[in-house]
């Protein structure tokens, strides 16, 4: 035991580790994070003071993706919840909770199990309904990167990503998508149960669920697919005894129309489809060719997800993987959505303050917030392209087999010595 500090230091030098935690990389985060959530702030507020968010210049509140989820609900309070799959008495009813006439329409897209959110945010006045779904689905989301990195820190880099500004300004679901994941993966090794349970809570976008069975069928986490099975079987029984089986018919007739809607016309925008199946479209390629492209990035990242899952590599390269997989693997992926990719950037952050930063690794984040920024403002579809940067940083570790070791791991090689 004599010659145990040298063996120590000798470990350190020879795999670069710092001695001390990185507290100057901590301290230049905290900085940056609540630069870039005090500006979140200030945009909001802004826009507000200028009528261009929540309310318009005669204070009638503005159209957003938020009063489809509300209209729905109302529907469903009226004793009509089928009729959120009409478009037309749909759109009048988001006519009705705003009080005034838009341009557009904002579709119902969920299944009828969704419903019984929708219907309690209807009970409420339609502006403190959404800012009540904001304020709760926010603090989820945050909780959960703060529960991933395992530090306070945590709070304020959710706070601080990029997608975060775009979720808010639309009322979107992406906070809850990403808490329900992020809780998932976390909860996989200690809780399968509860992992199931958040994930069986995750279909109500089902799209995010296509590389979670072959995965967990691979690692043999069959308590986690048990409990997922479970829970969306008794979600699906409440809203056919809540909403009878017309919604659920409704539902199925309206998903080949909303379909071609959105992936054969792009009618919201082929800009705004964050996928490889929009992106391909966005440069011009046909729906066949589109949906050819995205046919093999789901099975490239399965692929690379069952091959990664047979690798010795940190726990958080995995998680991370399968987190930036299914976002990836989904053809309908909005910007709203990408609140998700904060589920692996916390899994590398969480990495690299412990083991340290791989080269350029903390550039390469940094550049994948700053396409999620952009992509509304200069109206392509750059969040793919964050995506497959995240994705490329996952891969590089992997590859690398960089698995630093842990404080803790060093003193028991010190021991072992």
């Amino acid at each position: 035991m004599v010659g145990a500090p040298a063996s120590c230091r000798l470990v350190q030098t020879m795999l670069e580790i710092p001695a001390r935690p990185q507290d100057t990389t901590r301290r230049a985060l905290e900085l940056i994070g609540f630069a870039l959530a005090l500006a979140y702030v200030l945009f909001l507020a802004a826009c507000l003071f200028e009528r261009y968010w929540l309310v318009n210049v005669a204070g009638e509140p503005i159209a957003n993706d938020f009063v489809n989820v509300w209209a729905a609900g109302k529907l469903v309070l009226e004793g009509r919840p089928a009729a959120a799959y009409d478009w037309t008495i749909h759109r009048d009813a988001e006519v009705g909770a705003l009080g005034h006439d838009f341009d557009g329409y904002y579709g119902w897209h969920y299944p009828p199990l969704f419903l019984l959110v929708a219907a309690v945010l209807a009970a409420l006045p339609y502006l403190t309904a959404l800012i009540a779904w904001a304020a709760v689905t926010l603090t989820a989301y945050a909780a959960m990167v703060r529960t991933i990195m395992g530090e306070r820190l945590g709070l304020l880099l959710a706070c601080a990503f990029p997608g975060v500004i775009w979720n808010v300004s639309v009322g979107q679901n992406g906070f809850l998508t990403a808490a329900l994941m992020g809780f998932a993966l976390t909860n996989i090794t200690r809780r399968p149960l509860v992992a199931g349970m958040f994930l069986g809570l995750l279909t109500y976008k089902p799209q995010f669920g296509i590389l979670f069975p072959i995965v967990l069928a691979f690692d043999g986490r069959w308590r986690v697919i048990a409990a997922a099975a479970v829970t969306a079987v008794a979600l699906a029984a409440v809203s056919l005894a809540a909403f009878g089986g017309e919604s659920w018919r409704a539902f199925f007739e309206w998903m080949p129309v909303t379909g071609a809607a959105v992936f054969a016309d792009g009618r919201a925008g082929l800009d705004k489809l964050q996928s490889a199946f929009g992106v391909a479209r966005w440069l011009g390629a046909s729906t066949t060719v589109a949906s050819i492209a995205q046919g093999l990035m789901v099975a490239g990242a399965a692929l690379a997800l069952v091959l990664l899952w047979r690798r010795s590599v940190a726990a958080e390269i995995k998680l991370a993987a399968l987190a930036v997989g299914s976002l990836l693997a989904t053809p309908y992926l909005y910007i709203y959505d990408f609140p998700v990719l904060a589920i692996p950037l916390a899994f590398l952050l969480r990495l690299g303050l412990r083991d340290g930063f791989l080269r350029y690794e903390l550039s390469a984040v940094a550049a994948a917030c700053g396409l999620i920024l952009a992509s509304p403002l200069i109206a392509m579809p750059t969040g793919f392209a964050a995506a497959v940067v995240v994705a490329a940083v996952i891969v590089r570790r992997a590859i690398a087999g960089h698995r630093l070791l842990s404080p803790a791991a060093i003193r028991n090689a010190a021991a072992a010595s």
